[in-house]
Protein backbone atom coordinates (compact mmCIF):
# COMPACT_ATOMS: atom_id res chain seq x y z
CA UNK A 1 0.00 0.00 0.00
CA UNK A 2 1.24 3.36 -1.10
CA UNK A 3 2.34 5.33 1.69
CA UNK A 4 -0.43 8.19 2.52
CA UNK A 5 0.02 11.62 4.10
CA UNK A 6 -0.04 11.85 8.19
CA UNK A 7 -3.98 13.07 9.35
CA UNK A 8 -3.02 16.27 10.72
CA UNK A 9 -3.59 15.94 14.67
CA UNK A 10 -3.28 12.17 14.55
CA UNK A 11 -0.79 12.39 17.62
CA UNK A 12 -3.34 13.57 19.48
CA UNK A 13 -5.40 10.70 19.39
CA UNK A 14 -4.58 7.20 22.59
CA UNK A 15 -5.98 3.88 21.95
CA UNK A 16 -8.32 3.62 18.95
CA UNK A 17 -10.98 1.01 19.18
CA UNK A 18 -11.82 -0.46 15.64
CA UNK A 19 -15.13 -2.78 15.10
CA UNK A 20 -15.88 -4.01 11.28
CA UNK A 21 -11.91 -4.69 10.83
CA UNK A 22 -12.19 -8.17 9.51
CA UNK A 23 -13.99 -6.28 6.32
CA UNK A 24 -13.05 -4.17 3.52
CA UNK A 25 -12.78 -0.99 5.32
CA UNK A 26 -12.03 -2.25 8.03
CA UNK A 27 -8.69 -3.80 7.25
CA UNK A 28 -7.50 -0.87 5.18
CA UNK A 29 -8.35 1.45 8.36
CA UNK A 30 -6.50 -0.71 10.90
CA UNK A 31 -3.69 -0.78 8.16
CA UNK A 32 -3.44 3.37 8.44
CA UNK A 33 -3.85 3.32 11.91
CA UNK A 34 -1.22 1.09 12.45
CA UNK A 35 1.05 2.85 9.79
CA UNK A 36 0.73 6.38 12.13
CA UNK A 37 2.10 4.70 15.37
CA UNK A 38 -1.91 4.60 16.89
CA UNK A 39 -2.43 1.90 19.64
CA UNK A 40 -5.54 0.21 18.15
CA UNK A 41 -7.93 -2.22 19.61
CA UNK A 42 -9.77 -4.21 17.52
CA UNK A 43 -13.29 -6.06 18.10
CA UNK A 44 -13.66 -9.65 16.79
CA UNK A 45 -17.23 -11.97 17.32
CA UNK A 46 -15.23 -14.45 18.54
CA UNK A 47 -11.68 -16.13 19.27
CA UNK A 48 -9.24 -16.70 16.46
CA UNK A 49 -10.47 -14.12 13.95
CA UNK A 50 -7.62 -12.18 15.38
CA UNK A 51 -5.19 -13.96 12.28
CA UNK A 52 -7.69 -12.28 9.28
CA UNK A 53 -6.83 -8.97 10.55
CA UNK A 54 -3.43 -9.48 10.86
CA UNK A 55 -3.50 -11.56 7.21
CA UNK A 56 -4.99 -7.66 6.30
CA UNK A 57 -2.81 -5.75 7.76
CA UNK A 58 0.12 -7.39 6.38
CA UNK A 59 -1.22 -7.47 2.70
CA UNK A 60 -1.53 -3.64 3.39
CA UNK A 61 2.18 -3.18 4.63
CA UNK A 62 1.85 -2.05 8.12
CA UNK A 63 4.53 -3.46 10.08
CA UNK A 64 3.64 -1.84 13.62
CA UNK A 65 1.75 -5.07 14.80
CA UNK A 66 3.00 -4.44 18.22
CA UNK A 67 0.56 -1.29 18.44
CA UNK A 68 -2.32 -3.68 17.45
CA UNK A 69 -4.13 -5.61 20.43
CA UNK A 70 -7.73 -7.65 20.20
CA UNK A 71 -11.40 -8.12 22.04
CA UNK A 72 -14.10 -10.31 21.75
CA UNK A 73 -17.29 -8.33 21.39
CA UNK A 74 -20.40 -9.10 18.82
CA UNK A 75 -23.45 -6.51 17.68
CA UNK A 76 -25.93 -8.87 19.27
CA UNK A 77 -25.29 -8.88 22.29
CA UNK A 78 -23.44 -7.01 25.34
CA UNK A 79 -20.85 -8.90 26.31
CA UNK A 80 -17.53 -7.67 26.06
CA UNK A 81 -18.42 -4.18 24.68
CA UNK A 82 -17.12 -2.57 28.13
CA UNK A 83 -13.63 -4.44 28.04
CA UNK A 84 -13.53 -3.22 24.61
CA UNK A 85 -13.71 0.34 25.13
CA UNK A 86 -11.99 0.42 28.24
CA UNK A 87 -9.41 2.98 28.22
CA UNK A 88 -10.37 3.61 24.54
CA UNK A 89 -9.90 7.42 23.41
CA UNK A 90 -11.91 7.23 20.03
CA UNK A 91 -14.20 4.35 18.47
CA UNK A 92 -14.10 4.05 14.95
CA UNK A 93 -17.68 1.68 14.67
CA UNK A 94 -17.55 0.39 10.97
CA UNK A 95 -18.89 -3.02 11.75
CA UNK A 96 -22.83 -3.53 10.27
CA UNK A 97 -24.06 -6.79 8.58
CA UNK A 98 -24.10 -7.37 4.60
CA UNK A 99 -25.30 -10.47 3.74
CA UNK A 100 -24.63 -12.11 -0.14
CA UNK A 101 -28.63 -12.62 -0.40
CA UNK A 102 -31.25 -10.32 0.98
CA UNK A 103 -33.00 -12.00 3.81
CA UNK A 104 -36.47 -13.10 3.88
CA UNK A 105 -37.05 -11.22 6.96
CA UNK A 106 -35.26 -7.58 7.11
CA UNK A 107 -35.44 -7.73 10.80
CA UNK A 108 -32.08 -9.64 10.42
CA UNK A 109 -30.24 -6.58 9.44
CA UNK A 110 -32.09 -3.85 11.01
CA UNK A 111 -31.54 -5.06 14.15
CA UNK A 112 -28.17 -5.72 14.40
CA UNK A 113 -26.99 -2.55 12.21
CA UNK A 114 -29.31 -0.24 14.81
CA UNK A 115 -29.13 -2.00 17.99
CA UNK A 116 -24.93 -2.88 17.18
CA UNK A 117 -24.76 0.61 16.91
CA UNK A 118 -26.59 1.55 19.77
CA UNK A 119 -24.28 -1.10 22.02
CA UNK A 120 -21.41 0.37 20.70
CA UNK A 121 -21.82 4.03 21.29
CA UNK A 122 -23.48 3.32 24.70
CA UNK A 123 -20.65 1.60 26.11
CA UNK A 124 -18.16 3.99 24.36
CA UNK A 125 -20.49 6.66 26.25
CA UNK A 126 -19.99 5.18 29.75
CA UNK A 127 -16.46 4.72 29.45
CA UNK A 128 -15.70 8.39 28.81
CA UNK A 129 -14.29 8.07 24.93
CA UNK A 130 -14.33 11.58 23.43
CA UNK A 131 -15.86 10.55 20.14
CA UNK A 132 -17.50 7.52 18.00
CA UNK A 133 -16.82 7.68 14.31
CA UNK A 134 -19.63 6.23 12.59
CA UNK A 135 -19.14 3.98 9.03
CA UNK A 136 -23.10 4.95 7.58
CA UNK A 137 -23.32 4.63 3.61
CA UNK A 138 -25.15 6.86 1.31
CA UNK A 139 -27.63 4.34 1.06
CA UNK A 140 -28.75 6.48 4.14
CA UNK A 141 -29.00 9.71 2.08
CA UNK A 142 -30.10 9.13 -2.02
CA UNK A 143 -32.09 5.93 -2.12
CA UNK A 144 -35.36 8.48 -2.26
CA UNK A 145 -35.89 9.81 -5.72
CA UNK A 146 -35.07 13.46 -5.96
CA UNK A 147 -36.43 15.13 -9.07
CA UNK A 148 -33.18 17.18 -9.66
CA UNK A 149 -30.99 14.38 -8.41
CA UNK A 150 -28.73 15.74 -5.93
CA UNK A 151 -27.64 14.97 -3.07
CA UNK A 152 -25.73 16.40 -0.07
CA UNK A 153 -25.65 15.62 3.61
CA UNK A 154 -28.87 17.50 4.63
CA UNK A 155 -30.57 14.62 2.64
CA UNK A 156 -32.32 11.44 4.21
CA UNK A 157 -33.16 8.25 2.23
CA UNK A 158 -37.05 8.01 3.53
CA UNK A 159 -36.95 4.28 5.67
CA UNK A 160 -40.63 3.50 4.06
CA UNK A 161 -39.51 4.39 0.71
CA UNK A 162 -41.30 1.53 -1.63
CA UNK A 163 -39.03 -1.40 -2.72
CA UNK A 164 -35.90 -0.29 -0.32
CA UNK A 165 -33.73 -2.91 0.19
CA UNK A 166 -33.12 -4.53 3.44
CA UNK A 167 -29.45 -3.23 3.49
CA UNK A 168 -30.68 0.78 2.54
CA UNK A 169 -33.12 0.14 5.29
CA UNK A 170 -31.08 -0.95 8.26
CA UNK A 171 -28.53 2.48 7.53
CA UNK A 172 -30.89 4.63 7.53
CA UNK A 173 -32.32 3.10 10.87
CA UNK A 174 -28.75 2.39 12.54
CA UNK A 175 -27.46 6.21 11.88
CA UNK A 176 -30.82 7.46 12.82
CA UNK A 177 -30.72 5.69 15.84
CA UNK A 178 -27.10 6.53 16.78
CA UNK A 179 -28.05 10.55 16.08
CA UNK A 180 -31.08 10.68 18.32
CA UNK A 181 -29.44 8.11 21.48
CA UNK A 182 -26.59 11.33 21.53
CA UNK A 183 -28.80 13.89 21.08
CA UNK A 184 -30.81 12.50 24.14
CA UNK A 185 -28.34 11.29 26.33
CA UNK A 186 -25.47 13.36 25.34
CA UNK A 187 -22.34 13.20 27.11
CA UNK A 188 -19.83 11.86 23.66
CA UNK A 189 -19.40 13.28 20.63
CA UNK A 190 -20.68 11.45 17.25
CA UNK A 191 -19.61 12.19 13.41
CA UNK A 192 -20.82 9.50 10.71
CA UNK A 193 -19.44 8.98 7.04
CA UNK A 194 -21.28 7.99 4.26
CA UNK A 195 -19.84 6.52 1.67
CA UNK A 196 -20.46 5.62 -2.10
CA UNK A 197 -19.33 3.10 -4.18
CA UNK A 198 -16.02 1.63 -2.48
CA UNK A 199 -13.40 0.48 -4.88
CA UNK A 200 -9.64 0.49 -5.07
CA UNK A 201 -7.52 -1.75 -3.87
CA UNK A 202 -8.26 -5.30 -2.03
CA UNK A 203 -6.37 -7.21 0.67
CA UNK A 204 -7.48 -10.16 0.30
CA UNK A 205 -9.46 -13.18 -1.76
CA UNK A 206 -12.73 -11.83 0.25
CA UNK A 207 -14.14 -9.53 -1.97
CA UNK A 208 -16.78 -6.50 -1.04
CA UNK A 209 -19.76 -6.46 -3.69
CA UNK A 210 -18.11 -3.53 -5.12
CA UNK A 211 -15.03 -5.04 -5.65
CA UNK A 212 -16.76 -7.98 -7.28
CA UNK A 213 -18.21 -5.57 -9.53
CA UNK A 214 -14.76 -5.37 -11.35
CA UNK A 215 -13.20 -8.56 -11.13
CA UNK A 216 -16.87 -9.93 -13.21
CA UNK A 217 -16.25 -7.71 -15.69
CA UNK A 218 -12.69 -8.87 -15.80
CA UNK A 219 -13.41 -12.04 -16.23
CA UNK A 220 -16.43 -11.98 -18.40
CA UNK A 221 -19.23 -12.68 -15.95
CA UNK A 222 -21.29 -9.32 -16.74
CA UNK A 223 -21.45 -9.52 -20.97
CA UNK A 224 -24.49 -6.93 -20.29
CA UNK A 225 -24.70 -4.38 -17.77
CA UNK A 226 -27.87 -2.27 -16.17
CA UNK A 227 -28.07 1.18 -17.14
CA UNK A 228 -26.93 2.70 -13.90
CA UNK A 229 -25.40 5.70 -12.44
CA UNK A 230 -23.49 5.47 -9.20
CA UNK A 231 -20.36 7.22 -7.04
CA UNK A 232 -17.26 5.90 -6.36
CA UNK A 233 -14.88 6.51 -3.58
CA UNK A 234 -11.98 5.04 -2.90
CA UNK A 235 -11.47 3.11 -0.25
CA UNK A 236 -7.93 4.38 1.30
CA UNK A 237 -9.90 8.10 0.60
CA UNK A 238 -12.97 6.56 2.95
CA UNK A 239 -9.90 5.42 5.79
CA UNK A 240 -8.38 9.06 5.25
CA UNK A 241 -11.98 10.75 5.88
CA UNK A 242 -12.59 8.59 9.19
CA UNK A 243 -9.36 9.67 10.77
CA UNK A 244 -10.09 13.03 9.55
CA UNK A 245 -13.68 13.02 11.32
CA UNK A 246 -12.08 11.08 14.05
CA UNK A 247 -9.68 14.25 14.92
CA UNK A 248 -10.87 17.20 13.53
CA UNK A 249 -12.61 19.73 16.06
CA UNK A 250 -15.52 20.71 13.70
CA UNK A 251 -16.44 17.19 13.04
CA UNK A 252 -18.10 16.63 16.02
CA UNK A 253 -21.91 16.10 15.31
CA UNK A 254 -21.51 16.27 11.48
CA UNK A 255 -22.31 13.55 8.71
CA UNK A 256 -19.69 13.34 5.85
CA UNK A 257 -20.38 11.96 1.84
CA UNK A 258 -17.30 10.23 0.66
CA UNK A 259 -17.71 10.60 -3.09
CA UNK A 260 -14.55 11.18 -5.40
CA UNK A 261 -16.05 12.52 -8.30
CA UNK A 262 -19.07 12.80 -10.86
CA UNK A 263 -21.22 9.13 -10.81
CA UNK A 264 -20.54 6.62 -13.39
CA UNK A 265 -21.89 4.41 -15.19
CA UNK A 266 -21.29 0.00 -15.07
CA UNK A 267 -20.45 0.74 -18.95
CA UNK A 268 -18.34 3.95 -18.49
CA UNK A 269 -16.36 1.82 -15.99
CA UNK A 270 -15.86 -0.96 -18.26
CA UNK A 271 -14.82 2.08 -20.95
CA UNK A 272 -12.34 2.78 -18.36
CA UNK A 273 -11.07 -0.37 -17.79
CA UNK A 274 -10.65 -1.39 -21.41
CA UNK A 275 -8.59 1.88 -22.08
CA UNK A 276 -5.99 0.78 -19.17
CA UNK A 277 -6.02 -3.29 -20.24
CA UNK A 278 -7.30 -3.91 -23.84
CA UNK A 279 -6.22 -7.95 -23.51
CA UNK A 280 -9.55 -8.07 -21.70
CA UNK A 281 -11.42 -5.72 -23.93
CA UNK A 282 -13.38 -9.19 -25.07
CA UNK A 283 -14.52 -9.79 -21.93
CA UNK A 284 -15.69 -6.61 -20.41
CA UNK A 285 -19.73 -5.51 -21.25
CA UNK A 286 -19.82 -3.03 -24.08
CA UNK A 287 -23.55 -2.74 -23.74
CA UNK A 288 -25.97 -2.21 -21.39
CA UNK A 289 -29.76 -3.19 -20.96
CA UNK A 290 -32.88 0.10 -21.49
CA UNK A 291 -34.70 1.31 -19.04
CA UNK A 292 -37.59 -0.70 -20.23
CA UNK A 293 -35.61 -3.71 -20.12
CA UNK A 294 -34.22 -3.28 -16.42
CA UNK A 295 -38.03 -2.74 -15.26
CA UNK A 296 -38.48 -5.93 -16.97
CA UNK A 297 -36.17 -7.78 -15.56
CA UNK A 298 -36.48 -6.69 -11.96
CA UNK A 299 -39.94 -8.56 -11.53
CA UNK A 300 -37.64 -11.73 -11.35
CA UNK A 301 -34.06 -10.59 -10.47
CA UNK A 302 -34.18 -8.41 -7.02
CA UNK A 303 -30.29 -7.20 -7.90
CA UNK A 304 -32.13 -5.17 -10.30
CA UNK A 305 -34.48 -3.59 -8.54
CA UNK A 306 -32.46 -0.48 -7.35
CA UNK A 307 -31.45 0.47 -11.10
CA UNK A 308 -34.84 -0.08 -12.73
CA UNK A 309 -36.27 2.25 -9.77
CA UNK A 310 -33.54 5.02 -10.97
CA UNK A 311 -34.65 4.92 -14.28
CA UNK A 312 -31.21 6.36 -15.55
CA UNK A 313 -30.96 9.09 -13.21
CA UNK A 314 -27.50 10.54 -12.88
CA UNK A 315 -26.87 11.51 -8.88
CA UNK A 316 -25.19 14.03 -8.61
CA UNK A 317 -23.18 13.44 -4.86
CA UNK A 318 -21.79 16.39 -3.45
CA UNK A 319 -18.46 16.13 -1.29
CA UNK A 320 -17.98 19.79 -0.91
CA UNK A 321 -18.40 20.03 2.84
CA UNK A 322 -16.04 16.82 3.24
CA UNK A 323 -13.67 19.24 1.46
CA UNK A 324 -13.99 22.36 3.31
CA UNK A 325 -14.40 21.28 6.77
CA UNK A 326 -11.83 18.50 6.74
CA UNK A 327 -9.40 19.62 4.14
CA UNK A 328 -10.11 16.32 2.36
CA UNK A 329 -9.18 15.50 -1.31
CA UNK A 330 -9.89 12.29 -2.99
CA UNK A 331 -8.54 10.40 -5.55
CA UNK A 332 -9.83 10.44 -9.12
CA UNK A 333 -12.76 7.98 -9.87
CA UNK A 334 -10.43 6.66 -13.02
CA UNK A 335 -6.97 6.02 -10.76
CA UNK A 336 -9.61 4.37 -8.13
CA UNK A 337 -11.06 1.82 -10.43
CA UNK A 338 -7.75 1.02 -12.36
CA UNK A 339 -6.06 0.02 -8.84
CA UNK A 340 -8.96 -1.62 -7.98
CA UNK A 341 -8.72 -3.73 -11.46
CA UNK A 342 -4.22 -3.70 -10.59
CA UNK A 343 -4.70 -5.15 -7.45
CA UNK A 344 -7.25 -8.12 -8.34
CA UNK A 345 -4.64 -9.01 -10.93
CA UNK A 346 -1.55 -8.71 -8.72
CA UNK A 347 -3.19 -11.00 -6.15
CA UNK A 348 -4.15 -13.06 -8.57
CA UNK A 349 -7.77 -12.88 -8.04
CA UNK A 350 -8.33 -12.64 -12.11
CA UNK A 351 -7.02 -13.38 -14.89
CA UNK A 352 -8.31 -11.01 -17.34
CA UNK A 353 -9.65 -13.23 -20.32
CA UNK A 354 -10.69 -12.67 -24.20
CA UNK A 355 -12.13 -14.79 -26.60
CA UNK A 356 -11.35 -18.43 -27.12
Amino acid sequence: MAAETPVPGASGAGTVLVTGATGYVGGHLVARLLSEGHRTRVTVREPGRDTEVLALVRQAGADREDLLEFAVADLSADTGWAAAVDGVSHVLHVASPFPVTPPENEDELILPARDGALRVISAARTAGVRRVVMTSSFAAVGYTVKPDARYSEEDWTDPDTEGLPAYHKSKVLAERAAWDFVEANGGIELAVVNPVGIFGPVLGPRLAASTNIVRSMLTGRMPVVPLMYFGVVDVRDVVDLHLRAMLHPKAAGERFLAVGGPSISFLGMAEVLRAHLPAAADALPSSELTVEEMREAAKTEPALRDAAGLGGRVPVISNAKARSVLDWEPRDVTRTVLDTADSLIGLGLVTPVGKP
